[in-house]
């Protein structure tokens, strides 16, 4: 039994191009002929595909190009439906018969096999799925972040016993990036939260006539908790995502495995001088930081709140203690440790291209915004059940 089909091409402008089918003894065989062109007129391959599918007594599938023409990628995309539909329906296929040019761009499609969920579909997972998966990469990356810490502790000590080396001209430079650098953005956000401090504080102490205490709260408010931690979040989302992406992209050019190739430390060469330079740094941010917020909430006592600026300065002198210095100096240097650690994880852990240098820039400023929160809430609960 023998049937055939010939299909005419859609109306459209440009060369034509025929596709015909013929059925004998269980083999389709297709039949291609003129131009298959991006500009050609082109036949529905509809019926040929639901012929194929339908086709219950094929068992082979074979090309006929006698008649075929010039051809381009539009042909072999064509083809490769044809063969997946003739695949899914466990159909086989003779490709013989085709040109070998077109062979051997099947070949090379076929060389890489497609991802297995490359096509899955998006399903709404229930709370219990969502709660595993969550907590499995919680706990991922909590082993990934202690790798991380391990392998610092390590190099830090290889270098304190000389066995690991960094550059000192590396150290001033990012004492330089991390330092002066910041010093404008630190004086804008730091004035301007001490006029925060100052304004909301205002709003309850006029009430009771009792303004003076205003450069009590701005004080305190700033040396002990929110000159540091509006300095580590300035710095998480200036250098903190400057590192990773420092890092990211030295990775994704192969410049970490040249180190490597070279026999240095990666982990000495490159987190080490940009964590001591954030621990130096962050102090010292952190005092000008609480002199700027004491300066900002002065400036609305004295010209708001009917407060001399001798008044304002004499109440700030009994009021902060030099505990509450060091309790700023020790947060900060705990948020730089935290700031260093996350940008240069995130660094070290990206992947090798543009977009992951992007998501690690992103994932470091998180971490570290995460970590610098939960640090001061723990920090504050010591300080508060040690009486300081």
């Amino acid at each position: 039994m023998k049937t055939s089909k010939n299909l005419q091409p859609e109306a459209a402008s440009g060369p034509s191009c025929t596709i015909s089918t013929s059925c004998q003894q269980q083999i389709l065989d297709i039949a291609l002929g003129g131009d298959w062109v991006l500009s050609a007129r082109l036949p529905a391959l509809e019926p040929v595909l639901a012929e194929i599918e339908a086709g219950n007594t094929i068992e082979k599938l074979t090309f006929s190009t006698t008649n075929l023409g010039h051809w381009d990628s539009m042909l072999v995309t064509e083809v490769i439906k044809l063969i997946d539909c003739a695949s899914r329906n466990g159909i086989a296929v003779d490709k013989t018969t085709l040109p070998a040019a077109i062979q051997g761009l099947l070949n090379l499609v076929n060389a890489v096999p497609e991802r297995v969920d490359a096509h899955r579909n998006q399903q709404q997972s229930s709370w219990v799925q969502a709660l595993t998966v969550g907590t499995g990469k919680a706990i991922q990356h909590g082993k990934e972040m202690l790798v991380f810490v391990g392998e610092m502790v390590v190099s830090t000590f290889a270098t304190l016993r000389g066995q690991a080396h960094f550059r000192r001209q590396d150290l001033w430079l990012y004492i330089q990036e991390c330092g002066p650098s910041a010093l404008p953005i630190v004086t804008l956000i730091s004035l301007l939260v001490g006029l925060i401090l100052a304004f909301v504080g205002a709003v309850q102490l006029s009430l009771f006539g009792a303004q003076i205490y205003i450069a009590n709260l701005v004080s305190l408010g700033m040396t002990r908790e929110m000159g540091g931690l509006m300095t580590a979040i300035i710095m998480s989302g200036r250098t903190g995502a400057a590192y990773a992406a420092q890092i990211g992209t030295m990775h994704v050019n192969s410049e970490i495995d040249a180190l490597k190739t070279m026999n240095l430390d990666p982990m000495a060469f490159l987190v080490l001088p940009r964590m001591l330079a954030l621990i130096i740094i962050m102090p010292l941010l952190c005092l000008y930081a609480d002199l700027m917020g004491i300066i900002g909430g002065g400036f609305v006592t004295v010209n708001f709140f009917d407060v001399s600026l001798t008044e304002y300065m004499d109440r700030t002198a009994s009021a902060v203690k030099m505990k509450d210095f060091i309790i700023g100096f020790v947060k900060c240097s705990v948020f730089g440790i935290l700031i260093a650690l996350s940008g240069c994880m995130r660094g070290m852990q990206c992947g090798r291209s543009a977009s992951a240098v992007g998501d690690a820039g992103t994932s470091a400023v998180v971490t570290a915004i995460v970590f610098i929160v939960v640090a001061d809430s723990v920090m504050t609960v010591i300080c508060n059940r040690l009486g300081i």
